[in-house]
C-alpha cells in the first residue's frame, strides 16, 4: 500500500493533504476525475492533514519566491518534517511544480511525483480550498491571493535602471519607424513643392536638407543674391548654392498662391523637426547600447546590435541563443520557405547590416557570418552575466574578426583565442578599477554635498528657532514692563507731597500748575474764614470744641491725611489732579484751625 500525499503552496500557507491508501497511484486517477466537482465525493478521496499559515505578507512573498526559484525554504522544510511521516520510503509526496520536487527529494529525501493524477488532486483542492480550512472563506482567500500576485510581480519587474533594455528595443522600433515617416513625408514635400521649383529636386539629394530649403526659400521668385550666403550654410556647398540661385531665376514651374506656400512651409517645419528628432533618438539610443551593451555595440554597431536585442525580445533571450540562431535572425521567412521547399537556407540575417560582411569576398560570406555570429554572442552573454559591463571584450573580439577577414583575404594566420581573452582580462580588470575609482570619487562628492545641505539646514533652524525665542522674549518682556510702571508711580506722588519743589514727569508739571491756583484759593479762604469765623462759633459748638483743642485737631487731619493717602496708595487709578484736590483740602483745614489761635 502507498500513502500519498500532496502539497498544496496558497496565498495564506501551505496545506499537506492526505489520499486513501491504494495499491497504485494510477488506480486513483479516474475517482479523483469523477469527484473533483463534487465536494461531498471528494472528501471521501482528500482529507486535510495539516494546514500552515503564513505569519505576514513578507513571509509569504519569500515563500513564493523560493517556490518559484526552486529553492526549498525554512518554513517549507519545517513544515514537511513535522507533518510528514518518519519512514521516508513508504511516503510519496505529489507537488505541483517539477523544480521544487526536485529540490524537496533532494534534501529531504522524500520522493516527489508530478503529473498524472497530483495535477487532478491540485485542481480539486484549488477549488474546495476555502471548504477544505476551518475559518477562509473566499473571499479572504481571494485578497491574499490578489495581494501576493501585485507584490511576487513588483519585485519581479525590479531590476537595475541603467541596463533597461526595453528602452533600447521601443528607441530602436522608433528610430525604424521615423525612417520610414521621414521619408514618406520627404516625398510628399517634393513632389508638392516641385510644382513651384522643379529644378531643387534634382539639385539637393538628402531629404532633410531639401525640406529646409523649401521652408527658407518660399516663392523662387523673390530669391536673390543677399540670400546666397544662407543657402551656402543650408547646403554646406557653394556650387549648389549657386546652382540653387541660377535655376531659380529661369524656373520653369507654376506659380504659386501664398496660401499654398504657407501650408508647405508648415509642413516641411514638421518634417525638419522629426529629422532633428531622429538625430537626437539616434544619440540617445548610442548611449544606451553603451551603458546596457557595450559588448556587442563595439563588436557589430549599435544599431545592428540593437535589432538583434529587439527581435530576440531581451538581451537575456539573445544570450540564450546559439550562434547558429544569432546568424540567421531576422530571415526566418526564408528560413522556413527553404526548409519547405528544401532548398538553401539563408546564410544571414541581421546581421548582415555589418560592415564585415560587406567587405568579404562573395565566397567568404558564409565563412565570415558564421564566425561574426559566434563572437555576437559571446559579446552578447558577457553583457548580460557581466557586474561591470566594458566594451574591453567587444574590442578585442572586433580585432578578432577583422584578423579572420584579412586571413581569408591575405592568408595571414591570426592569434590565438586564448592569447587574446588574457589580454582582455587584463584590461578588463584594469577597467572595472577605474570605474570603481570614479564611483568612489562621485559618491564622495554627493556625500560633502550631503554634508553641506544638512548643514545648511541646521544652521537655518537653528537661526530660526534663535529669532523665534528672540520674538517670544520680546513678547514676555513687554507685559512686565507694564506691570512695574503702575507702582512706581505711587511713590512718586508720595515723593511729590513730601517734596513739592521736585517734578519729573509731565503729570507732575500739572501737579506744580495747581499748586499754584490752590495757593490763590487759600488766601481767598483764609479772608473768607477771618470775616466770617465769630458766625460760625455761634452757629457750631463742635467748632468751638475744636478751636479749643487744637492739638487733637492737627492730629485728626493728620489722621484724615493718613486715610486719604493710604486710599489713593490702594486704588492707583487716582490722576495727579486729586492728589491736588486732596492737599488743598487739608490745607483748608489747617488753615481753618489756626485762625482762631491767631484772633
Amino acid at each position: 500500500m502507498v500513502l500519498l500525499h500532496v502539497l498544496f503552496e496558497h496565498a495564506v500557507g501551505y496545506a499537506l493533504l492526505a489520499l486513501k491508501e491504494v495499491e497504485e497511484i494510477s488506480l486513483l486517477l479516474p475517482q479523483v476525475e469523477e469527484c473533483v466537482l463534487n465536494l461531498g465525493k471528494f472528501h471521501n478521496i482528500v482529507r486535510l492533514v495539516a494546514f500552515c499559515p503564513f505569519a505576514s505578507s513578507q513571509v509569504a512573498l519569500e515563500n513564493a519566491n523560493a517556490v518559484s526559484e526552486g529553492v526549498v525554504h525554512e518554513d517549507l522544510r519545517l513544515f514537511l518534517e513535522t507533518h510528514l511521516p518518519s519512514k521516508k520510503k513508504k511516503v510519496l509526496l505529489g507537488v505541483g511544480d517539477p523544480k521544487i520536487g526536485a529540490a524537496i527529494q533532494e534534501e529531504l529525501g522524500y520522493n516527489c511525483q508530478t503529473g498524472g493524477v497530483i495535477a487532478e488532486v491540485l485542481r480539486g483542492v484549488r477549488l474546495h480550498f476555502h471548504n477544505l480550512v476551518k475559518g477562509l472563506t473566499d473571499l479572504s482567500a481571494c485578497k491574499a491571493q490578489l495581494g501576493l500576485g501585485h507584490s511576487y510581480s513588483r519585485a519581479k519587474v525590479k531590476f537595475n535602471v541603467n541596463r533597461v533594455d526595453n528602452m533600447i528595443i521601443q528607441s530602436i522600433s522608433l528610430l525604424d519607424q521615423l525612417d520610414k515617416d521621414i521619408n514618406t513625408f520627404s516625398m510628399r514635400v517634393r513632389e508638392w513643392y516641385g510644382y513651384h521649383f522643379p529644378e531643387l529636386v534634382k539639385i539637393i539629394n538628402d531629404n532633410a536638407t531639401y525640406c529646409r530649403l523649401a521652408q527658407f526659400i518660399g516663392n523662387r521668385r523673390e530669391l536673390n543674391e543677399e540670400k546666397l550666403e544662407k543657402l551656402e550654410e543650408l547646403t554646406m556647398d557653394g556650387a549648389k548654392a549657386k546652382a540653387i540661385l541660377d535655376a531659380s531665376r529661369s524656373s520653369m514651374g507654376m506659380d504659386i498662391s501664398a496660401i499654398d506656400l504657407i501650408n508647405i512651409e508648415s509642413f516641411s517645419s514638421r518634417v525638419v523637426s522629426l529629422s532633428e528628432y531622429r538625430q537626437s533618438l539616434h544619440t540617445y539610443l548610442r548611449s544606451k547600447m553603451s551603458q546596457v551593451a557595450p559588448s556587442l555595440s563595439a563588436l557589430i554597431g549599435e544599431a545592428v546590435g540593437a535589432r538583434l536585442i529587439a527581435h530576440a525580445g531581451s538581451l537575456t533571450n539573445l544570450a540564450k541563443y546559439p550562434a547558429s540562431t544569432v546568424q540567421i535572425l531576422g530571415a526566418e521567412k526564408a528560413l522556413f520557405r527553404a526548409l519547405k521547399t528544401r532548398g538553401n537556407t539563408p546564410k544571414y540575417g541581421l546581421i548582415f547590416h555589418s560592415t564585415f560582411i560587406g567587405r568579404a569576398a562573395a565566397k567568404n560570406k558564409g565563412r565570415i557570418s558564421r564566425y561574426l555570429a559566434n563572437k555576437c554572442s559571446i559579446a552578447s552573454r558577457i553583457d548580460c552575466f557581466s557586474e561591470v559591463p566594458t566594451s574591453v571584450f567587444g574590442e578585442k573580439l572586433r580585432e578578432q574578426v577583422e584578423e579572420r577577414l584579412s586571413f581569408y583575404e591575405t592568408g595571414e594566420i591570426p592569434r590565438k583565442n586564448l592569447d587574446v581573452m588574457k589580454e582582455a582580462m587584463v584590461q578588463a580588470e584594469e577597467a572595472a578599477a577605474e570605474i570603481a575609482r570614479k564611483l568612489e570619487k562621485q559618491e564622495k562628492k554627493r556625500l560633502k554635498k550631503e554634508k553641506k545641505r544638512l548643514a545648511a539646514l541646521a544652521l537655518a533652524s537653528s537661526e530660526n528657532s534663535s529669532s523665534t525665542q528672540e520674538e517670544c522674549e520680546e513678547t514676555v518682556e513687554k507685559p512686565k514692563k507694564k506691570k512695574k510702571q503702575k507702582p512706581r508711580e505711587v511713590p512718586q506722588e508720595n515723593g511729590m507731597e513730601d517734596h513739592p519743589s521736585i517734578s519729573v514727569s509731565k503729570p507732575k508739571k500739572k501737579k506744580s500748575f495747581s499748586k499754584e491756583e490752590l495757593v490763590s484759593s487759600d488766601l481767598e479762604e483764609e479772608a473768607t474764614v477771618s470775616v466770617s469765623l465769630p458766625k460760625k462759633k455761634k452757629s457750631s459748638p463742635k467748632e468751638e470744641a475744636v478751636v479749643s483743642d487744637p492739638e487733637e485737631t492737627g492730629n485728626k487731619s493728620v489722621s484724615k491725611k493718613k486715610r486719604k493717602f493710604s486710599s489713593k496708595e490702594e486704588t492707583v487709578s487716582s490722576g495727579p489732579e486729586e492728589a491736588a484736590g486732596s492737599k488743598s483740602s487739608s490745607k483748608k483745614k489747617k488753615k481753618f484751625h489756626k485762625a482762631p489761635q491767631e484772633d
